[in-house]
């Protein structure tokens, strides 16, 4: 089993990125999938989750910015990012889990990818 991220960046306050990761050996459709979120020093903080139904739930801290959204087909899961602000700036990791029961749990959570850097300068 494979994740891998993509998307990373800097970008500007106000600014917009689009995360991507790709997976593969995962029977993809049946996974819960979900963006977290690691600043150096500090735990990783559960940003964004799509389940196999495709309702989606988000952080309070990106709720109305960011959007999480899915490709069965391609076994691709996404993360627009919208109005990023310097507090969203973090390494950015998928991952995939097939019972998740919290989605902010990251124990739930059986596959990660390797992460992709996301900086946004004021």
């Amino acid at each position: 089993v494979q994740l891998q991220a993509s998307g990373g960046g800097l970008v500007q306050l106000g600014g917009s990125l689009r995360l991507s990761c790709a997976a593969s050996g995962v029977t993809f459709p049946y996974y819960t999938l979900a963006w977290f979120r690691q600043v150096l020093g500090k735990e990783r903080e559960w940003v964004s989750s799509i389940n196999s139904a495709n309702t989606t739930y988000y952080a309070d801290s990106v709720k109305g910015r960011f959007t999480i959204s899915r490709d069965n087909a391609k076994k691709e899961v996404y993360l627009q990012m919208n109005s990023l602000k310097p507090e969203d700036t973090a390494v950015y990791y998928c991952g995939a889990g097939i019972v998740v029961l919290q989605n902010d749990l990251e124990g739930d959570y059986e596959f990660w990818g390797q992460g992709t850097q996301v900086t946004v300068s004021s």
